[in-house]
């Protein structure tokens, strides 16, 4: 009798040890299913919000505002090179190499302006200005300047003329009805325009 009543305790016990381990088992599996949820969760949540932003970046929008920003330093800068070549008196050949330079150097200026104001620095900025603007401003300078040269007169034509402005907002409105695609192409695959999105 004596033996049996210890053996009492130890079944006893025995049992307590299993139902707590079951408990913690049990607990743990629970919190791990609960955290494999979270996690999940979390994750697509965050792969929603990642394709969004690439939808809202790579739009027609989108490429539609990085056109018209290398079209507004384009005209400044085309703009600009007919007034000096023309109050120099310089043919329409130096003045049109002018004009596309200062293209350039406007359609850069802009961009650095944006990324500069961002915080970043000057070298980089004129990397990310390279980067962003080169192919966008030289298929609009192509297609600008292949348009004036097509037009009877336009090459010709003062300042003071109709045909010459009527010509140059001819042209621009081919080259950015020509570029816009190009620059969506560009902003899908995270390179032109994409590349100054990262600094605002």
């Amino acid at each position: 009798m004596q033996q049996h009543g210890e053996h009492e305790p130890d079944r006893s016990h025995h049992g307590t040890g299993h139902g707590t381990g079951h408990d913690e088992n049990g607990g743990r599996a629970r919190h791990e299913g609960h955290g494999a949820h979270g996690a999940q969760g979390a994750h697509t949540g965050h792969g929603d919000h990642g394709h969004h932003t690439a939808h809202a970046t790579t739009g027609w929008g989108t490429a539609v505002r990085a056109t018209l920003h290398c079209l507004t330093g384009c005209a400044i800068g085309e703009v600009l090179g007919m007034i000096i070549g023309t109050a120099l008196g310089w043919g329409n050949a130096p003045t049109m190499v002018l004009a596309i330079v200062l293209a350039f150097f406007f359609g850069y200026s802009l961009t650095l302006r944006a990324v500069t104001r961002a915080g970043l620095g000057l070298r980089a900025a004129v990397g990310v200005a390279l980067a962003a603007d080169t192919l966008s401003i030289t298929v609009m300078e192509i297609v600008d300047n292949g348009v004036l040269l097509l037009v009877p007169g336009a090459m010709d034509a003062h300042l003071s003329d109709a045909l010459f402005w009527g010509a140059l907002a001819f042209a621009f409105l081919v080259a950015f009805l020509i570029t816009t695609p190009v620059n969506k192409w560009l902003i899908g695959r995270g390179k032109g325009h994409a590349v100054v999105h990262r600094y605002h």
